[in-house]
């Protein structure tokens, strides 16, 4: 069975006359509960009624009221916990309006009729430096050069775009889609500089030498944690994060097959459930994998992964090992991984396996607080910002916001945090310029 052609039906893209169809569906509520159900409140029954009478352009608009990238949460957000779940059909026991799938029709759809953005303004505000560009970075770009300032992004990757372009799979979220989104956020005016890591190839100081007047930090989670037990180090056993990366540079031609870290016909354990895992164990069986475990301590009611994301990892021949908790990393005489110690049901068995993915969190990266130590983070490891301006952290002029501060979430919540950081950043520097003149 080919996986890539074998797409569960929610997640394929709609025709203009099923999007249509779908779009008339929907009640135009007078009290939209769909909306409030949405972090950042989207427009959804605005821009649902556009679509139903065919005013694509106006419903492309109404979207970009509120979102920086309607593209990307069409794909991934969580919508049967947001919006649609919330949707009021729900309550009348009727399949809930595909808002996500209408999302993503009218994103793509005014991409390829090359729908234009409100007119540009000259950058005359101010200087910034964003730090990152992942959803929230991203955001903060896009929003800060619509407001008037200059906006550089610096990405320590090849190619902008982040955990978008190098932590989601490609069958849930195409790296063409991505690139369309940083393109299009480039051409409003703001500079990509890739390939450079903030706190080792240049420091928070020097970007003030540059002349910044702020500078926003969207690093995201970058450190993947592991699991302290016996047998960490044998070969074999491998963070998720790390796996799904090298995925995405074999896909984008940058490496060679045999360097990602799953080969096919391996037997492959996964410890974790939540949307990482799952991701990890979807991508081993498209990269060949012969066989995939999820290995979780709970039971399938505590799992952080999303239904939907869990339904399809089942489709794909993923198995599950529910209440099993991993207590030792088997090894043969050579370092290489052989196995897995568990405790399940109060006995210990081991599972054998050929390669191991740990997905159990992530956390941020230290490179840019130990190059600036007046940035201070909380015992956990994530940056403190202050409510007046928001987002700013404990070193005057440097803000920050999504997942580096408010731990992972998902790409809404990561763009509507960044909306208020964007309002803080705004308020610092026309106060700096004001007290400067």
């Amino acid at each position: 069975m080919n996986i890539n052609e074998n797409k569960p039906y929610d997640s394929m893209p709609f025709t203009m006359e099923e999007a249509i169809t779908e779009a008339k569906r929907c009640l135009n509520c007078k009290n939209p509960s769909c909306k409030t159900g949405c972090p950042i409140n989207n427009n959804i029954p605005e821009f649902i009624h556009e679509l139903s009478v065919g005013n694509f352009g106006e419903a492309r608009n109404l979207l970009a009221e509120k979102s920086n990238l309607p593209a990307v949460c069409g794909r991934v957000c969580p919508h049967e916990k947001q919006c649609e779940g919330h949707c009021i059909m729900n309550k009348a026991k009727k399949p809930p309006i595909k808002i996500g799938r209408l999302e993503q029709f009218v994103a793509d759809f005014a991409a390829e009729m090359n729908l234009t953005r409100d007119k540009i303004p000259p950058k005359t505000r101010g200087n910034v430096a964003v730090i990152g560009s992942g959803p929230a970075g991203l955001t903060v770009a896009d929003d800060l050069s619509m407001m008037g300032f200059n906006v550089t992004v610096y990405e320590s990757e090849a190619e902008p775009g982040g955990v978008l372009l190098y932590g989601i799979p490609e069958y849930r979220l195409p790296k063409d889609v991505v690139r369309r989104e940083t393109k299009r956020i480039s051409e409003l005016g703001v500079q990509f500089i890739n390939n450079t890591i903030i706190g080792q190839d240049v420091t928070i100081d020097q970007l003030f030498e540059k002349g910044f007047d702020a500078i926003f930090i969207g690093t995201g989670t970058a450190v993947a944690k592991e699991l302290n037990i016996e047998g960490k180090n044998l070969n074999g056993v491998i963070k998720s994060h790390y796996f799904l990366r090298m995925v995405a540079l074999y896909q984008n031609n940058d490496i060679e097959r045999n360097e990602v870290p799953v080969q096919e016909g391996e037997n492959v354990l996964v410890i974790g459930a939540g949307n990482v895992a799952m991701d990890a164990a979807r991508t081993s069986i498209r990269m060949g994998a012969n066989k995939v475990t999820v290995v979780y301590r709970g039971g399938l009611e505590k799992i952080s992964a999303e239904k939907f994301e869990y339904e399809s990892a089942l489709a794909d021949g993923t198995k599950f090992m529910w209440n099993t908790s991993p207590l030792k990393y088997v090894g043969d005489e050579n370092g290489n991984l052989k196995g897995l110690l568990v405790s399940q049901d109060g006995n210990e068995v081991v599972i054998p396996c050929d390669k191991v993915l740990v997905a159990i969190g992530s956390k941020p990266a230290k490179r840019i607080i130990s190059s600036t130590p007046a940035i201070e983070v909380n015992d956990q490891g994530y940056l403190i910002t202050k409510e007046k301006p928001y987002g700013m952290t404990t070193l005057n002029g440097v803000f920050a916001g999504g997942d580096v501060v408010h731990q992972p979430a998902t790409v809404v919540l990561a763009m509507k945090e960044a909306k208020k950081v964007v309002e803080g950043i705004a308020s610092y520097v026309d106060a700096k310029k004001l007290l400067n003149l």
